[in-house]
């Protein structure tokens, strides 16, 4: 039974081989063009000249981290690499994830650095502070590909300004995993003027970072830590911006800022200093503490926000963990009219069920817009208010769709817990076209 498998295998190969050998020259070329993978390219290589000829149309080559486990002898993986990037016409984009030396990269780029407009490199020097001091190093090397228009950087240890010039085409630039000195970050940005998209993720080091691109419109930094970082960001057009792990955070322009998400896992934010925010859809909200001066501004800033996203646990501008203030209910969504999905976590919520938030609501009060709302709630604590409020979302959002309430982690030995989810289980029940429980 194998060997019929393995026999009809070879034949399918044979009949598909035969059938792309009776293919034009130009569409032949067109097909080859598609292969990246290093192996892949190899195996075609030897298919026939014909085909041989046609692989050097390539436009991208990719070789991944196990690429040389069983290497040719007589030739080293970087003489491959070489060899093989030689022979292609016009390289456009080069990926490589296996290792590779300071000498190595300066080689392949000597032959293709003019032609290429995206690089990705597993730099994998996060510990080796020897060779990262060596001139030229890795990040020195990546000079020569001037014409870059995107640059993805995987493990790199930057403790020394590498020697760029300016990269006038680049616009995308990704950082993941990196152990950095604040003044070769601030060289790397000054030879990156025309960026659009920079990502910076999982980075180590830093404790202040200050961003002026004027044409930056993505962003998405993400620094390990105490959560202490402070932020200063200048751009005009920025249009989305994820930050995790800064507790001091400034955008003095940000008009056209339509996605913001907040995050501290490790520490509090203390400070959030945003131009005006007209145009913002999304917002998220996440940590263990913030200043609740910090939350009430934001919630301020965000009153055109459509999809608004609450995971912070505690208040408190000290050590000591705070609970939310209470929030009006009838205030905070007369202040958000264009809200249309709410995620709505813990602390926020018990906010929002506070006894005095329901006694006086006008009659013609409405929340317009909401379509989604997702609760989560993890206490019985006051559970008569807050079946009020998950009862006043339904009676007042005339447009709402979906409600989700998400019991998690509800921990009690009282009978409370259990006579609360009796209540969520009825109210469910007697709203079961919009109300769900996860």
């Amino acid at each position: 039974m194998f060997m019929d498998l393995t026999l009809q295998k070879k034949v399918q190969v044979k009949r598909l081989v035969t059938a792309m050998e009776s293919l034009p020259d130009a569409i032949l070329q067109y097909i080859l063009s598609h292969i990246c993978n290093a192996r892949d390219v190899a195996v075609c290589n030897c298919v026939s000249k014909r085909w041989r000829d046609s692989i050097v149309y390539i436009r991208t080559l990719y070789f991944p981290r196990n690429s040389f486990d069983n290497p040719l002898v007589g030739e080293s993986p970087e003489e491959i690499v070489k060899r093989m990037v030689s022979a292609v016409v016009r390289l456009e984009e080069l990926i490589v994830y296996s290792p590779f030396s300071p000498s190595g990269l300066a080689s392949w780029l000597s032959l293709v650095g003019l032609s290429l407009s995206q690089l990705e490199l597993r730099m994998d020097n996060l510990a080796d502070i020897q060779t990262s001091l060596q001139r030229p190093s890795k990040l020195d090397c990546i000079a020569a590909a001037r014409n870059l228009k995107s640059l993805k950087l995987w493990g790199v240890l930057m403790i020394r300004s590498p020697k760029w010039d300016v990269f006038e085409n680049l616009r995308t630039l990704e950082i993941i995993g990196a152990r950095l000195e604040e003044p070769a970050l601030t060289a790397v940005l000054q030879s990156c003027p025309y960026l659009r998209r920079f990502l910076l993720l999982g980075c180590e080091g830093v404790r202040s970072i200050s961003i002026d691109l004027p044409y930056l419109e993505q962003c998405k930094l993400d620094f390990y830590g105490l959560g202490n970082c402070s932020l200063s960001l200048t751009s005009s057009k920025i249009e989305s911006l994820e930050v995790q792990g800064c507790s001091w955070i400034r955008v003095p322009e940000a008009q056209h800022l339509r996605n913001l998400s907040i995050s501290n896992s490790a520490g509090r934010v203390y400070m959030v200093e945003f131009g005006n925010l007209p145009a913002l859809e999304f917002l998220s909200m996440r940590g263990v503490q913030w200043c609740w001066d910090a939350v009430c501004k934001m919630l301020k800033l965000a009153s055109e926000v459509k999809h608004l996203y609450m995971k912070v646990e505690f208040t408190g501008d000290f050590e000591a963990l705070q609970p939310f203030p209470e929030v009006d209910f009838v205030d905070f969504f007369n202040s958000h009219p264009q809200l249309r999905k709410f995620d709505i976590h813990g602390a926020m919520f018990a906010a929002l069920c506070q006894r005095n938030s329901l006694k006086h609501v006008d009659p013609g009060f409405s929340i317009p817009c909401l379509e989604e709302v997702v609760i989560t709630v993890r206490s019985p604590l006051n559970a008569e208010q807050k079946m009020s409020t998950l009862e006043s979302m339904l009676k007042y959002g005339k447009n709402l769709r979906t409600m989700v309430i998400k019991i998690l982690q509800m921990k009690s030995t009282h009978s409370s817990a259990d006579d609360f989810f009796d209540e969520i289980c009825r109210f469910r029940y007697m709203n079961h076209r919009i109300v769900r429980i996860e």
